[in-house]
């Protein structure tokens, strides 16, 4: 019998260990022969009731499940074809990602291609992977066979639909044998991630991966089996993945939502998070965004009854995590319950399968005020919060267990001391195996090497000497034994020969002037003979064109408020002055644009270089809204 308690799964040195026999499938076969009449998954269905209507599988109805589809998948794919999903938010999604498991297929969680707004990621995507197979559901079998029926017959993949398999077929299902395709260093799945500027990428992630993070996530806020969760992210993206994907490891149910249901009303989140009647202790993982809408529109009705201490971690997962929107979300919910500790910053990524580090259970989520030009040298120094200079970073914590972050002069291959900004490297466990078919990319970003590590207090200490290392394009430090994220290598506004964070000149902006709506905002450098001549034109920016002149220009790009009418000239004349009296920098532009104009990830992140392309392609200056969150996935 597998050990599914906590403590099980570290050796006597303290590191994540699994049995080299045992695989995801193991783990959730024991747990349909253990639990069997336990509730697994749970869905909340919005379409018909205000309320929800909740739609339970209990573990013997998964597996039942799981045999069925899987043993259709056999009929029609070999181990180690792909096998994408092509579903909506439902329980058949989280059936279909296991069958291609228990097929000994390679999953790839995607979308339904009657979702909004991703049409060409899922062209690019599927020519990549080239699945054998679709699982989708009855609802969305018609758009994913129209979406394949300009291809020949014979490049068409075949198109199941996972709620249509009849539970009989599942008797001729075979188990995975371990060998080719089947172990644990073996891919599990495909997690794709892309930047606007080149093709998506799928990241291998093995059974050893995901598994090792979905302990180190549950080691890092206890979760054990007394504990559920509730999610609403979409599952293909990996923090929503992996979250359906902790039961299987140890833990209670979870409760999934479509993320429209979230975001048309944040309390119906908040309201599952609530105590239930055995106050099991609950998790959630969400961007930064869900927690400034739900403290502005989830608060529950006049003399509603919500308990909310009960809730024993929110993983705060966006980049950046805003001293703002923790603040609104701890002040909305305290008096319901909420411990001021629920909150986790945390940092993660899909090439780390999802978790890297995060404020433990037990703590609240630490504050640093830094000095902005030191910051901007690379330095960081810490000032008081009053300072005109300040500048609040939030901490991630510590690295799990099983997997370190050095902080590393890319050049150099030279690791950097605590305080000294650099790009974070990371090592372990559960890092992705490569990109799928990107050989050139896989060796890049993965096999690299920490030449001189520190002489002393070295954040390699323990990784093998041998060890390769996973670049993550993320500036950061240690501080005082934490992780702070500063931001992304790519998004880095350069101008005048200075550095400058996106998101301190983004919170500037918005603090400048209350037209602004608060977190859509974006502000990126464009050369400035690619600026639109309607800068020009309008005498504003302070430059005439010049064909030849290829300077980086600050522009600023923000959505505005709900129901401002304040003039436009008069809002970017504050804003200017604000950016100029504390940072030292003008605003060439800044454009105003509509609610639901500015591209985000598919986590509700803002896509800075998507928004970029959007402002200098003239899309944005068009008025031109995009969809509620399109996975431009940066």
């Amino acid at each position: 019998m597998l050990n599914t308690e906590l403590e099980g799964f570290f050796d006597e040195n303290g590191q994540i260990r699994f049995p080299d026999d045992a695989t995801l499938v193991d783990y959730v076969e024991q747990n349909v022969r253990m639990h069997a009449d336990t509730l697994a998954y749970r869905f909340m269905d919005y379409s018909r009731e205000r309320d929800g209507e909740a739609i339970d599988l209990t573990w013997a109805q998964f597996g039942k499940r799981l045999r069925a589809v899987a043993a259709r998948l056999q009929q029609v794919t070999q181990p180690g074809d792909r096998v994408a999903i092509l579903a909506p938010q439902s329980l058949e999604y989280v059936i279909g990602f296991f069958a291609a498991l228990y097929a000994s297929n390679v999953a790839v969680p995607l979308f339904s291609p009657d979702e909004p707004g991703h049409t060409d990621r899922l062209h690019a995507v599927l020519g990549d992977c080239r699945p054998t197979a679709i699982l989708t559901s009855t609802k969305s079998a018609e758009a994913v066979r129209d979406f394949f029926s300009d291809r020949p017959a014979k490049d068409r993949p075949r198109v199941i639909a996972v709620d249509a398999v009849p539970d009989s077929v599942g008797s001729s299902w075979t188990a995975p044998v371990l060998g080719l395709n089947h172990d644990v260093d073996s891919v599990a799945y495909l997690q794709y991630t892309s930047g606007s500027t080149r093709v998506p990428a799928g990241v291998e992630i093995t059974y050893r991966a995901v598994a090792a993070n979905c302990v180190q996530i549950a080691q890092c806020i206890n979760i054990d089996r007394n504990s559920r969760g509730v999610t609403w992210l979409p599952m293909f993206h990996d923090m929503g993945l992996v979250t359906v994907i902790l039961p299987a490891l140890g833990g209670k149910y979870v409760t999934i939502m479509s993320p429209q249901a979230f975001v048309r009303r944040p309390g119906r989140w908040i309201r599952e998070l609530a105590a239930v009647d055995d106050h099991a202790a609950t998790y959630a993982a969400a961007p930064n965004f869900a927690y400034e809408h739900a403290a502005a529109r989830g608060l529950p009705a006049e003399g509603e009854d919500l308990d909310l201490s009960n809730v024993i971690g929110l993983i705060n997962g966006s980049e950046p995590v805003t001293v703002s929107s923790m603040r609104k979300f701890n002040e909305a919910f305290a008096p319901y319950g909420l411990s001021p500790k629920a909150i986790k910053p945390c940092y993660g990524m899909a090439e780390a399968t999802l978790f890297v580090s995060a404020t433990q259970r037990d703590d609240a989520a630490k504050i640093s005020y830094v000095d902005r030009n030191e910051l901007n040298a690379g330095r960081f120094v810490s000032i008081d919060q009053n300072d005109p200079e300040a500048v609040a970073q939030v901490s991630c914590g510590q690295v799990a267990v099983s997997q370190w972050a050095a902080i590393v002069d890319p050049e150099t291959g030279t690791e950097q001391a605590d305080g000294h900004v650099g790009e974070i490297w990371l090592h372990g466990i559960n890092i992705g195996q490569g990109y799928w078919n990107k050989t050139d990319e896989t060796v890049e970003t993965f096999h690299n090497k920490v030449d001189v590590p520190l002489a002393e207090g070295s954040h390699t200490a323990g990784a093998p000497a041998d060890a390769q290392w996973m670049r993550t394009g993320d500036y950061g430090v240690w501080y005082g034994g934490e992780l702070y994220i500063t931001g992304r290598v790519k998004d880095l506004v350069i101008v005048d020969g200075r550095n400058h964070y996106p998101q301190d000149l983004e919170f500037s902006a918005q603090e400048a002037s209350n037209a602004l709506r608060p977190g859509f905002v974006a502000a990126f450098a464009v050369p400035a003979n690619q600026l639109p001549a309607e800068v020009f034109e309008q005498g504003h920016s302070g430059l005439t064109y010049d064909a030849d002149d290829a300077s980086e220009q600050l522009v600023v790009v923000a959505e505005r408020g709900p129901g401002r009418r304040t003039d436009p000239q008069e809002v970017a004349d504050t804003v200017r002055a604000a950016i100029a009296g504390r940072h030292g920098v003008m605003v060439r532009d800044l454009l105003l644009v509509p609610a639901g104009s500015i591209p985000r990830t598919s986590s509700g992140k803002i896509a800075r270089r998507a928004t970029k392309a959007a402002y200098i392609d003239g899309t944005l200056r068009g008025g031109y809204q995009q969809t509620a969150f399109p996975d431009a996935g940066e």
